[in-house]
């Protein structure tokens, strides 16, 4: 599919993320009749997170559609859609529910098109409300983008601002394989412009610009690395941030020409480390660019433990600025 034209909706005023998802979806939908959104709580209620807000009222209940509490069906219709030539958005209401469609999303989602030697396309977009620091537990608060990295045949966004959501999730509706988009759910209040030029799944964004070091960061953590590159920018020290804005297709190149200049690594994500898009990126840059390096890579991650419920466990549990400053420091004395 083409990228994504402006639209109506961009008016240069502030908009905020969960408003932004709900635009690039009307907008989607508006442009294409082939396009439909369902799930739970969707239409009249207009969203758990108000992330489809005026949908229902605007396109009607055929082409925004609530469904049953069954995540198996929601994703297997969404699969039956795409197959019959319609081009489905699918939400899942917590991220952490995709364990109850994990079968449909991994072996048959993912591996349709590759199973009928391309004769079918599915173009699905499964959008989640991810993420922790919002006080919703464990089996509510996981950033499971990384239960996926191990799935081929899927691509995966990450979306960290205003601009990045309305983009991205455009990009994925356009697209001709299956998409998941995470929309964080402790961004969801937050403020921003969105930009009349389109962001194409697959290319990351360089945050800011420094030649001490490289900070690569997503979604909540890109705004917890922002304010640490500010406290290390007093310190004499400057960083390049990087927000990779999808994980899979991963912009590995911006990265490494960034570490040609730093030579040094700091990834800083929302989860435990094993089996993680930030250990699977230290590894890369460890095995196919270990000349650019004058230090280890360093991962920030989360504890690997389950999410505590408590607020301020949670708090000691994800990243902070203060753990990023730290490992910058560390890594300056090499």
């Amino acid at each position: 599919m083409s990228a994504p034209s402006t639209s109506t909706s961009i008016t240069g005023e502030p908009v905020n993320y969960r408003n932004a998802v709900a635009l690039a979806i009307a907008d989607e939908l508006e442009a294409d009749p082939r396009t439909l959104l369902f799930g739970e709580d969707v239409g009249a209620a207009e969203g758990v997170f108000k992330s489809t807000v005026g949908l229902f009222e605007r396109f009607g209940p055929r082409r925004v559609r609530d469904t049953p509490i069954s995540e198996q069906a929601i994703v297997g219709t969404a699969i039956g859609a795409a197959i019959m030539g319609l081009r489905p958005i699918a939400e899942i209401m917590f991220a952490d529910f995709a364990g109850v469609a994990f079968d449909q999303i991994a072996n048959q989602l993912a591996k349709y098109r590759y199973m009928t030697g391309g004769q079918v396309t599915l173009p699905v977009t499964i959008r989640f409300a991810s993420g922790a620091g919002a006080g919703f537990g464990s089996q509510h608060s996981q950033a499971t983008e990384n239960w996926f990295l191990n799935v081929p045949g899927l691509k995966l966004a990450v979306p960290g601002t205003v601009n990045d959501v309305y983009w991205l999730l455009r990009a994925a509706i356009r697209d001709d394989n299956p998409v998941l988009v995470f929309e964080h759910k402790n961004l969801m209040g937050q403020r921003g412009v969105i930009s009349e030029q389109p962001v194409p799944l697959g290319e990351a964004e360089v945050v800011r610009q420094g030649k001490d070091v490289t900070i690569v960061a997503a979604q909540q953590m890109r705004h917890v690395a922002a304010e640490a590159a500010e406290r290390l920018a007093g310190e004499g020290v400057e960083a390049t941030l990087i927000d990779p804005r999808t994980i899979v297709p991963f912009d590995i190149a911006s990265v490494a020409g960034s570490l040609e200049q730093t030579a040094r690594l700091v990834v800083v994500q929302e989860s435990p480390p094993g089996g993680s898009w930030g250990a699977t990126l230290v590894s890369r840059i460890a095995t196919e660019h270990f000349e650019l390096l004058d230090a280890p890579p360093a991962l920030v991650s989360a504890d690997n433990t389950p999410i505590p419920f408590a607020g301020n466990l949670e708090e000691a549990w994800l990243p902070s600025a203060d753990r990023v400053v730290d490992e910058v420091r560390r890594l300056m004395k090499y």
